[in-house]
Parts: structure tokens; C-alpha cells; sequence
């Protein structure tokens, strides 16, 4: 019996994903539980695997196209089924009767889309935990002709993306083509390491830096959603640019609207004397190969702190308080473009230069689009430090589900008030717990965060 393999719902509220990459073709043999597709989320890199087995029939999106979710993108075939009864049986019509990576044929001129003449790049901070960046406006897309409507689905071209020749076409994941974009790099000429020639993300980390590589090269306009250029206003009205939503910021929006709505946030606030953490620090990274940061001592509190108040390592759901036994911390990301909350497993386990290793790690990979999905899930608890950019304090939203995030801001130099009664000079970083009022009371909030202040204010009770 033939089987439909469907564009499955890997992220919350998602509507559709694009295929990457195929890791299976026409005619191979599959089993359950083998890997067959990377899936391209608005955030992550999925591998899909397959949940029954048998042989490929066809395949019905190919490589670098999006699909609403639930709609079928592969149909495989029952042992000694022929792919033309399994296709007829699952009701369903191939995109192509040879194997997904084969190169797909030469475009028609009426299908073609024009290349860009204009186009402006997206730019933004260095990935730092926690810090969010903007977007220059990309330039308008070509107006088309009035008998030639725009195509909803048609990918942007630029000149990194455009054929080599008339007769052939260069193959790239919409990942990679966007990768190269930011990163300044003429993909033109360029065999790919995948399956025929198609370029993957690891072949732009063989690409030498192109000159100037400060300033990303200009990427293509959308050929969707883009704007037509601003018409003529009165004089002294005010100028502006569209910046056409990306899937990422439209998944930030979406997702913390909903915590906004849904999560009822109430703030708490310390201020923290953190001399003894900076001194510590200094002295540990004297002889540490790696840096550790001031932030890998607030994750390691943050774990400490849970194990101190075990009822407050807790989340949400429709029909019971979850609680963990093991502590898992997000740790916000800013990329180009967008945020990111990978999560950190086990902080309670991991040493502080062990907690940089691992926080140094996503941080490098969601800067190159190479976190996974599973990365991105689980835990109860979030980080978002503002630290680096001078930032006093704030108030972070919580990423669902976790019930909590911990706002940290930078450690100054203040007067404080010593046991004694004597004023005093100190380093204080204040932090803001943003609570889920559904799990967390504010006593028990009020207890956990005294536990952290304690934690972070004596760091030697975090090396033992």
C-alpha cells in the first residue's frame, strides 16, 4: 500500500516550511526511522525522518521549494508496488519522475525571472547573546509587465543566484542563497559538494572572504512583498522605507504577541554585587585556553538557583504544573535579522568553562543557520543579557513555554551602602526576573531570585 509522506508542523504556528535537501531519491529503499529530508523552518534546520517505510515513488517538492504544511511532498511505494500505481493509489501527481537531486530543466523564457538591477543588503551587530538588530530596506522588485503578473511563489534572483548560462541553472537551498547574501559571496561559477553539484552550507565556509567583506554585498530585492518605490509627497512630509517581513521576524512576532497575550508576566528586580565574580573571573582566565564570561557565571547561578528552589524549575501545561529534574536554561542569541533562544542541557552538570564551550558553540552555529529544531525546544527558563551594550536593566518577554526569563543588564561601578552603615564604591548588575504568574507565585518567585542574588554574590559556592 503506497504511503504519502506530508510536509509536517515542525515549528508552532508555522503554515509551511521549504525543503532543503533530499536525502533519498527515486527508487531507494526506506526505512522507518531513516532521515529522508532537511527541512527549513523559519529558525532551524530540520532532518525529517520517515515513519514508514518502503521505496520512493516520486517526489513532489523539489529541493529549495516551499510547501504549505500537511501538503504531500514525497509518495513511497509498497514492496513490488510500481511507482505509477503507487502515485495513482495516493491520488497524488509527481513534480518530477527522476530523483529529487537530479538539476531541474533549463528555465522557459516565459518563466524566468529577470535579475535584479537593483538591490540593497541586510546588515546587522555581530551575534552576542541577547541583543536584537536591524535591517537596512532592500530596494523595490521590478514592477511586471500589465499581462505578466507577479508570481507569489518565485524566488528573488541576484547576480550570486542568476544561471551561469543560458542552458543550465545553478542549484542552492534558499538557506544558502540567503547565507551568501549577508556574507558578501558570488556563488556564480561554483560546483556544489551535493548531489549534482548543488551548492550546501558547508561549501561557503570554503569560500575565501570577498574584499571589503565588512559590507555584505547587495542582496537581490524580493520578487514578493516588495514594495514600489515611495510616490512623490508634499513637501516636508516624512520619508520612509518598507522593509518587507522576513519568516523570522514574523515567528518572533508571532510567538511573543502570544506571550504577551496569553502569559501573565509579573517583575521582580535585584541588584547584584558581583565584585567577587569579576575577581574570580579574572583570575580563572589567566589560565583558561577559553575566556569565560560573566554570563557563563549567571547560567551557572541560574542552575544553582533552580536546584536551591526545585519548585520554580517548572512550566505550564493544559493539564498539569511540569516540573524538571534536570536543569535546561535558553540562552538568547541575536543573528542578522533575528533572535534565537538555544537551549543549553543540563546546566547543573556543566563546568563554566564547559557552559562557554557549549553557549560558544550555538551561538557560532545559529549565526551560520545550522542549529536544528530540537536545539531551539525544551527547557523552563531563559537568559537575555544586554550587558555588552551598556544596558542598566530591562524587563525581558518570556519565550513560551519556559515560565520565566532572567533580564541581566551591565555591572557597573555604584555607591552602595556597606554592613557597616559607610558608603562605598561596588560593582552592582541589576537583573529582571520576568515571571509566569500561572506557575510561579510571588513569594516563590520572590525566593528563587534571592537564591540567585546569593549564588552570583558568593561564586566559590558555584565550583563546589
Amino acid at each position: 500500500m503506497a504511503a504519502v509522506v506530508r510536509m509536517p508542523a515542525l515549528a508552532a504556528g508555522a503554515t509551511e516550511a521549504a525543503v532543503q535537501a533530499w536525502l533519498v531519491g527515486v527508487g531507494d529503499r526506506v526505512e522507518v526511522g531513516q532521515e529522508i529530508v532537511e527541512i527549513e523552518t523559519e529558525k532551524a534546520v530540520v532532518e525529517y525522518e520517515a515513519e514508514e517505510a518502503g521505496v520512493v515513488a516520486a517526489v513532489l517538492v523539489d529541493a529549495g521549494a516551499a510547501a504549505a504544511v500537511g501538503s504531500p511532498i514525497l509518495v513511497l511505494a509498497s514492496e513490488g508496488q510500481s511507482a505509477e500505481d503507487a502515485l495513482a493509489e495516493a491520488g497524488v501527481a509527481a513534480a518530477s519522475s527522476e530523483p529529487a537531486s537530479a538539476p531541474d530543466p533549463a528555465p522557459t523564457p516565459a518563466t524566468t525571472a529577470e535579475p535584479a538591477t537593483a538591490a540593497a543588503g541586510a546588515t546587522g551587530l555581530p551575534a552576542t547573546e541577547s541583543s536584537e538588530d536591524g535591517l537596512l530596506a532592500p530596494a523595490p522588485a521590478p514592477v511586471p509587465a500589465e499581462n505578466e503578473p507577479p508570481d507569489s511563489e518565485s524566488e528573488p534572483v541576484s547576480a550570486a543566484e542568476a544561471p551561469a548560462s543560458p542552458g543550465s541553472r545553478q542549484f542552492a537551498s534558499p538557506l544558502v542563497r540567503k547565507l551568501a547574501r549577508e556574507r558578501g559571496l558570488d556563488l556564480t561559477g561554483l560546483t556544489g559538494s551535493g548531489p549534482n553539484g548543488r551548492i550546501v552550507r558547508r561549501d561557503l565556509d570554503d569560500l575565501p572572504a570577498p574584499a571589503g567583506a565588512d559590507a555584505p554585498a547587495p542582496a537581490a530585492a524580493p520578487a514578493t512583498r516588495a514594495t514600489a518605490a515611495p510616490a512623490a509627497r508634499d513637501a516636508g512630509a516624512a520619508s520612509y522605507t518598507d522593509v518587507p517581513h522576513t519568516g523570522m521576524r514574523r515567528a518572533i512576532a508571532r510567538r511573543l504577541t502570544e506571550s504577551t497575550v496569553t502569559v501573565p508576566h509579573f517583575f521582580l528586580s535585584a541588584d547584584c554585587v558581583v565584585d567577587e565574580v569579576i575577581e574570580l573571573r579574572a583570575r580563572i582566565n589567566e589560565r583558561a585556553e577559553s575566556k569565560i564570561s560573566v554570563n557563563d557565571f549567571v547560567l551557572k547561578a541560574v542552575a544553582a538557583a533552580m536546584l536551591d528552589v526545585p519548585e520554580a524549575n517548572a512550566i505550564w501545561t493544559d493539564d498539569a504544573t511540569r516540573r524538571f529534574t534536570s536543569v535546561d536554561v535558553g540562552v538568547a542569541v541575536s543573528i542578522p535579522g533575528g533572535l534565537v533562544t538555544p537551549v543549553v542541557r543540563g546546566v547543573e552538570t556543566l563546568s563554566l568553562s564547559g557552559i562557554n564551550r557549549v553557549v560558544r558553540d550555538l551561538a557560532e552555529r545559529a549565526r551560520a543557520g545550522r542549529l536544528k529544531q530540537h536545539e531551539l525546544e525544551g527547557g523552563s527558563f531563559a537568559v537575555s543579557n544586554l550587558g555588552m551594550y551598556g544596558t542598566s536593566r530591562f524587563s525581558a518577554i518570556i519565550n513560551p513555554p519556559h515560565a520565566g526569563i532572567l533580564a541581566v543588564g551591565a555591572a557597573e561601578r555604584r555607591p552602595v551602602v556597606a554592613p557597616g552603615g559607610e558608603l562605598t564604591a561596588a560593582t552592582v548588575m541589576t537583573v529582571t526576573l520576568s515571571a509566569d504568574h500561572r506557575v510561579l507565585d510571588g513569594a516563590l518567585a520572590a525566593q528563587w531570585l534571592a537564591a540567585f542574588t546569593e549564588r552570583i554574590e558568593n561564586p566559590l559556592t558555584l565550583l563546589v
